[in-house]
């Protein structure tokens, strides 16, 4: 493994360069070592790393990460932090198109093409979630549901280029298909000209970055029809609520032609169920009791996600008393444990009594005195 060279070392500053240091030694090895312009072996290397030490330095936040902790401070920042923001105008003044420059920084043209991210790979689409109500019965035992959903796919016909089968969109001229526009400008000062560049969107196109003169009938220019889809999803025994399964390439379309769509993700929510409300892997359930039954006990025959069983309810059961019945419940995702049925117990008073309950429940308030 090759040894990382401080970020100092590789711009040939000392660690108190002020900015404007910094930046000028960045310059001038930027010039010397750019691809476009050293055709040596190392030339590309030599400029990414350059790059590197540049976007760590310049930068007032991650110098102060660097100093402290060194290459760990700043191993979390990805390229695109690092040089997303880097203003050509600012830093090379007119020479950046005069020179070449410009297809090596700015609007992620550095992370594009020196790191790996070249303008012709293909982008994945963005992901897809919706959620699926899974009955008690699926959960207890696992199985199949059905998904039923609807989705953007890329136009069969056009391959999602909007345009007409054996047409292709325009590029547009005004800003070589970017949808961008940049203007580089100066103004003049006490201390010197300073250089400024704007980016707009592309005012000919609006961003698009190029026309379509003959739309693609199939989905009239969009590139994208609309699909209604069902798929039979394997749910697993004990899912938990809120999991969610992914299904491959089920997702958007990718904004590239030809590029893969993303995934689909399906989230579980337990179906409404008049006899149980589920938390966690308990079951609970409510049964109410009149009042002779819940002082003098009784059995009551109860649903289970099975069959029905019978529970006895002993003597001088009070309200809000809770009977558990173990194992009754759903079972743990990925493990062999079982959840619980748990009874809660409501003790119903009656409001209207006929003369022959009064007369019996005066007949007990005088025995109770």
């Amino acid at each position: 493994m090759a040894t990382q060279r401080d970020y100092y070392e590789i711009l040939g500053v000392e660690k108190n360069a002020d900015l404007k240091t910094i930046k000028n030694a960045f310059r001038k090895l930027a010039l010397k070592y750019h691809p476009d312009r050293n055709k040596s072996a190392d030339a590309e290397e030599r400029f990414k790393e350059i790059a590197k030490a540049y976007g760590v330095l310049s930068d007032k936040k991650k110098r102060a990460q660097y100093d402290a902790r060194g290459f760990s401070g700043v191993e979390n920042y990805s390229y695109e932090d690092l040089f997303g923001g880097m203003d050509l105008g600012d830093i090379f003044g007119g020479l950046g198109g005069e020179s070449g420059l410009t297809s090596g920084f700015g609007g992620g043209g550095l992370f594009d093409r020196f790191f790996h991210r070249h303008p012709t790979e293909t982008l994945k689409g963005n992901d897809l979630h919706t959620k699926l109500k899974v009955p008690l019965e699926t959960v207890l035992r696992g199985g199949e549901e059905l998904v039923r959903f609807s989705r953007p796919i890329t136009c069969h016909d056009c391959k999602g280029t909007g345009a007409k089968p054996g047409t292709k969109p325009r590029t547009c001229q005004e800003c070589n298909g970017t949808g961008k526009k940049v203007i580089n400008r100066q103004q003049q000062q006490e201390k010197g000209t300073i250089n400024f560049q704007q980016i707009t969107v592309c005012p000919k196109c609006f961003g698009q970055g190029t026309f379509i003169d003959s739309p693609c009938k199939s989905c009239r220019g969009r590139g994208q029809t609309e699909k209604s889809e069902s798929i039979k999803l394997k749910i697993p025994r004990g899912a938990e609520e809120g999991m969610s399964l992914r299904i491959p390439e089920h997702g958007l379309p990718s904004t590239q032609a030809n590029g893969p769509p993303g995934d689909l993700y399906v989230q579980l929510i337990t179906a409404p169920d008049k006899r149980f409300e589920r938390i966690g892997h308990d079951l609970w359930r409510n049964e109410t009791l009149n009042v002779a039954d819940a002082v003098l006990g009784t059995r009551i025959r109860v649903p289970t996600l099975e069959k029905d069983i019978e529970v006895n309810i002993p003597p001088g059961t009070q309200p809000d008393t809770i009977l558990r019945l173990k194992n009754k419940g759903l079972p743990c995702y990925n493990n062999d444990s079982l959840g619980d049925l748990k009874i809660r117990i409501n003790v119903h008073l009656p409001e209207k009594l006929s003369d022959k309950e009064k007369v019996l429940f005066e007949k007990l308030r005088e025995l109770e005195k």
